[in-house]
């Protein structure tokens, strides 16, 4: 039974489980054996320095333009990833638009993860009608596809980076609370719940006690796989004039603005989905690896 939703002791019927080091150091020894999951850590750590320090490592400004330098292929002198279609240097926009394309990409969900994690809990805890009403109008926007609804947001909110995080952040709210509301179903009607409840203990204190230390790991799991796809929608909005405006450098900008490139520098072209891509899936990787630590049978 995974660790997170694993009943007490014969001898433990009045506490929850415990989260003890012994566990968390077994975690990470799992975690550590797991090369991929290592690997995919790295690589986010890495883009986070990018993001933390690209515009002081840059080699040019990503900001100048150049008509007589535009599109210069990769390899050449004094651009080592070429140009774009404005002659600026691509190398210093891939470092510099880290930051926000990273921002994009984690803030809403970050954003989400608190509110569904509310949503969620709240619902499970309580149960009965509070869990149906706020279930059934979670599900209404869970019933729209991920894709179409953050553009029929960000469509009916307007461009800009603001409204591209509220968009997305709304999106993903429901599948948190989805999976909150779940995980926190099965852990209210655990013996050491019932106990608490028992002593008179009040539901804000069984929740903050009780129940927080065994939903928010699952829940957090969860957020940090949904990163990848926040990075793509938001890319995927500034691609449709939805999200980031120019000049600034944001990996799904500048594919949309590089896209008439393609037939002439495809290679430059396919610089910004690089990153996107390589984002993408070390997220993903490492929320896999995440998953798999903290699945410890008893």
């Amino acid at each position: 039974m995974d660790a997170t939703l694993a009943p007490p002791g014969p001898a433990a019927t009045t506490a929850p489980p415990e989260r003890s080091p012994g566990y968390w150091r077994t975690v990470g020894q799992r975690f550590l054996r797991d090369k991929v999951a290592v690997g995919a850590a790295l690589t986010v750590l890495l883009l986070l320095l990018l993001a933390a320090f690209g515009s002081a490592i840059a080699p040019a400004d990503p900001y100048g333009s150049s008509m007589l330098s535009r599109l210069k292929p990769i390899g050449s002198e004094g651009y080592p990833l070429g140009t774009d279609e404005l002659g600026r240097d691509m190398l210093s926009r891939l470092l510099v638009g880290a930051r926000l394309s990273l921002f994009m990409g984690i803030t809403p969900v970050l954003c989400a993860f608190a509110l569904g994690a509310v949503i969620g809990i709240t619902a499970g805890y309580a149960g009965g009608w509070v869990n149906t009403v706020t279930m059934r109008t979670v599900d209404v926007f869970y019933a729209f596809p991920s894709v179409l609804l953050a553009i029929a947001l960000s469509g009916a909110l307007g461009a800009g980076i603001t409204n591209s995080l509220i968009s997305l952040t709304i999106v993903f709210i429901p599948p948190i609370a989805r999976v909150a509301e779940s995980v926190t179903t099965q852990i209210r009607n655990r013996d050491f719940v019932d106990a608490a409840r028992a002593s008179g203990a009040s539901a804000f204190t069984i929740v903050r006690v009780h129940v927080l230390g065994n939903v928010l790991g699952p829940i957090f799991v969860y957020a940090t796989s949904l990163i990848a796809v926040s990075m793509i929608l938001a890319s995927g909005l500034s691609f449709l004039g939805l999200g980031v405006k120019p000049p600034e450098p944001e990996w799904g900008l500048m594919l949309n603005t590089l896209r008439t490139a393609i037939y002439t520098q495809p290679w430059v072209a396919a610089l910004p989905g690089a990153m996107i891509f390589v984002t993408s899936i070390a997220f993903n990787l490492l929320a896999d690896g995440l998953r798999s630590a903290m699945e410890i049978k008893q």
